[in-house]
């Protein structure tokens, strides 16, 4: 019988509080997936800070850069804007999202969003933050920045790594190898390639799967032989396969 894919919770547990934010971290924990997936940026300040865009508008129903703004300033707006019905949320830092995973075994998927803005020397901050917490052993890097996975091959040799990608490749792992990845995190559309998990796994390359919500989905990655599916619904997919 096949084990079951793991269960990484996208931006936390997103379906039930606002997106990486402590809550849906926390609700994550909880609900008991095996591992959350998160974005940072880099605030003006030279703060590591958890949020996917490069800009608030989407967030807090203002305009703004993260790049330019400093931390005090951002903390300022709602991050939970498109969620009416949840409280206020204050952007959170990566070391209050670290500090929440420490005493976790949970899987830490951090995505690096240098592809837009080029937050120089974020690789070796991201990394050095890590590492004062403890948990290198815990982390998965990745980036749609094929640069910035090739930086993390020195910075941190013996991270795995993921090669994040959407548009459909017939050969991924040709990418993969030359930045250094040890995974594929290919978007869901990326599981119709013939034969994709099973070449990548004959390269000693794992598959974690994005964004995968709907039952029927949990299932084909399941027969698939996916490694990881990263979901916003966590609760849901545990459920499925503690019930299939």
């Amino acid at each position: 019988m096949k084990p079951r894919p793991r269960i990484w919770a996208h931006r936390g547990a997103s379906a039930e509080a606002p997106e990486n934010s402590l809550a849906a971290f926390e609700r994550a924990i909880a609900v008991g997936a095996d591992g959350i997936e998160l974005d940072v940026q880099r605030t003006a300040d030279g703060i590591l800070v958890v949020t996917h865009d490069e800009t608030t508008d989407r967030l807090t129903g203002q305009p703004g850069s993260i790049a330019q703004l400093t931390l005090a300033q951002l903390r300022q707006l709602n991050f939970a804007a498109p969620w009416p019905d949840q409280p206020a949320v204050i952007l959170p830092t990566l070391d209050e999202v670290l500090d929440l995973c420490r005493k976790t075994s949970l899987r830490i998927n951090i995505e690096l969003k240098n592809s837009e803005v080029p937050y120089r020397g974020m690789e070796k901050q991201v990394v050095e933050k890590v590492r004062a917490f403890g948990l290198e052993t815990q982390v998965i890097y990745s980036s749609f920045n094929p640069v910035s996975l090739w930086r993390l091959r020195w910075i941190a040799p013996d991270a795995p790594k993921g090669f994040l990608y959407s548009e459909v490749r017939p050969r991924p792992w040709l990418a993969a190898c030359l930045t250094g990845a040890t995974a594929l995190h290919p978007s869901l559309a990326n599981l119709d390639v013939p034969g994709l998990v099973e070449k990548a796994h004959s390269r000693g390359l794992a598959v974690h799967v994005w964004t995968v919500d709907e039952p029927a989905q949990w299932e084909k990655c399941h027969q698939l032989a996916v490694d990881a599916i990263i979901t916003n619904k966590p609760r849901e997919a545990l459920a499925f396969f503690d019930n299939r």
